[in-house]
């Protein structure tokens, strides 16, 4: 009897967890402004990290630089699922390589230190396209390496799982409008590194991203 209790708590606790973990938004205007939409760029993502909890001590330079690595880490992972899925035939639209993205960026003397004041309708002046991606990682782990995936049922039940927030945002080009917005805590369930928690949760996101092909 015991264990059916402990079996029907997990599960509950499992659903609301997966619930409050990942949370999407789509414009209603959305196939209007997108209609003409050709490209799109995927920037580097402004990252946060808190390794306070690491054993190790780290200077200031050393964080920024670990940050640094963590956002081009998040735009490889998002570049390299959207290519899968354009092969697929599975979107309408195409990416700008993140080379020629990171490259005008550093042209224009944009860098994660001051792409917070540009709009998006600057940036994609700037990138030559028709909307961009961007967003933010918060994290207490260095997801580009391999993170412990074991699970941890105290730490479980305990609701101390999560580790840290991706937010994927996708703006327009004209209006800077904010189009579509998914936001998701990421746990030592979702994924062991950077490439596979980005896989998991745009798979899990992938019949709410707009320019997916109906099928």
């Amino acid at each position: 009897m015991l264990k059916k209790i402990v079996v029907c708590c997990l599960i509950l606790l499992g659903i609301q967890q997966s619930n409050a973990q990942k949370k999407i938004y789509e414009s209603d205007a959305f196939e209007e402004l997108s209609k003409d939409h050709k490209i799109i760029a995927i920037l580097p993502f402004q990252t946060t990290l808190n390794l306070k909890s690491d054993k190790k001590k780290y200077t200031e330079e050393q964080i920024e630089t670990f940050e640094e690595k963590e956002g081009i880490a998040v735009q490889q992972a998002l570049e390299s699922y959207f290519l899968n899925r354009k092969r697929k035939k599975k979107l309408k639209i195409d990416f700008q390589d993140i080379d020629t993205t990171n490259r005008l960026l550093k042209k224009a003397g944009i860098s994660m230190d001051n792409i917070d004041i540009y709009a998006p309708q600057e940036l994609c002046k700037i990138l030559k396209v028709d909307a961009i991606i961007s967003g933010s990682l918060t994290s207490r782990l260095l997801i580009s390496k391999e993170v412990d995936t074991s699970f941890d049922f105290i730490t479980f039940l305990k609701g101390k799982s999560d580790y840290g927030k991706i937010i994927i945002k996708l703006s327009d080009k004209h209006t800077g409008k904010l189009l579509w917005r998914y936001e998701k805590t990421i746990d030592r369930k979702s994924g062991k590194n950077t490439n596979a928690i980005i896989d998991k949760m745009m798979r899990q996101a992938s019949r709410k991203f707009p320019y997916e092909e109906k099928q």
